[in-house]
């Protein structure tokens, strides 16, 4: 495998990597969008190194498939803010960059995947929904529900696994952290600039207002291409029940994969999932399981041979 380093030009510009094969060229080639806030094109946070990314790509590129990743907005080697981008704006961040990657010589723009996780699964989705040139989609921990009834259903997984001090202080105050999440939408909502400070936290507001009503069940209903959908079992953040959802709506070739034990960070967990527990986690590789399940569909959808 190498690396070269790639500008996505645009406002902003964004800086990236293309991995590719070490077969010769053009090859086909997979188009990664990581998780939500300030990653960079390894799906790292500067307090959490998820590394989905970077995995991914290398996966990809030892199975004889090129891909690129870039640093969002505001992070790493592109420049802007990101708590100032919404929702559409990363959706046309990950557009432009499927332009250069299919341009690309050392690519076949005719065989380009889009694969993201989480947000980045949105964003890949509502892409693909435009009618933009795709051989097919990989959705990693996607909901297939509205924002606003996935950060709600997300304050009823999270309760319980808060810690004991925390829940205590909460029934003390009589405070029902579903209920407090919806009043702080209804805030969010309530704002108009791409900042706000809710609750005394400066947040990407604009990004919130967009997410809140965005629905992916529009963007998964004009799906023709195929689909490959990862979820765990054990994902706090998604509900793994999302899967059925769309394996229903896609109207192109559907596959779905429920993966024992995994948790958001598509790191598996023995005993019940936690928050908590997402940093020993990512001590540890992706799911090398998840990696062969994307790779191996990738190598399917563009007719990459297998070798004998």
């Amino acid at each position: 495998m190498r690396e070269v380093p790639v500008t996505v030009p645009g406002s902003p510009p964004l800086a990236g990597t293309l991995a590719l094969p070490r077969l010769p060229g053009p090859a086909p080639a997979v188009l990664l969008a990581p998780g939500s806030g300030p990653l960079d094109r390894d799906s790292d946070h500067r307090r959490a190194r998820f590394g989905v990314t970077r995995a991914l790509a290398h996966a990809l590129a030892d199975a004889g498939l090129a891909s690129l990743r870039y640093d969002k907005r505001g992070v790493g080697g592109t420049p802007g803010d990101w708590r100032r981008a919404g929702l559409r704006d990363l959706a046309d961040d990950l557009a432009r960059a499927r332009d250069v990657l299919a341009a690309r010589p050392e690519v076949d723009g005719d065989r380009v995947v889009l694969a993201g996780h989480s947000e980045g699964a949105l964003l890949a989705a509502a892409v693909a929904a435009r009618g933009v040139p795709v051989a097919g989609v990989v959705l990693l921990a996607a909901s297939a529900r509205p924002g606003g009834d996935l950060l709600r259903w997300q304050a009823r997984q999270l309760g319980p696994t808060l810690p004991a001090p925390v829940r205590g202080l909460l029934r003390l105050l009589r405070t029902d952290l579903e209920r407090k999440v919806a009043a702080n939408h209804q805030r969010i909502l309530a704002t108009t600039t791409d900042v706000a400070r809710i609750g005394g936290v400066r947040l990407n507001a604009r990004w919130h207002r967009e997410f809140l009503v965005h629905n992916p069940r529009r963007d998964l209903a004009a799906l023709e291409v195929p689909v490959l959908a990862v979820t765990g079992s054990k994902d706090l953040q998604v509900p793994p029940d999302d899967l059925e959802v769309v394996a229903a709506t896609v109207r192109g070739p559907v596959e779905t994969l429920l993966v024992p034990d995994l948790t958001h960070t598509l790191r598996r967990r023995t005993g019940p999932a936690s928050v908590r527990g997402y940093r020993s986690e990512l001590r540890r590789p992706v799911d090398p399981d998840v990696l062969a399940a994307v790779v191996g569909w990738c190598r399917r959808v563009c007719a990459v041979p297998f070798p004998s």
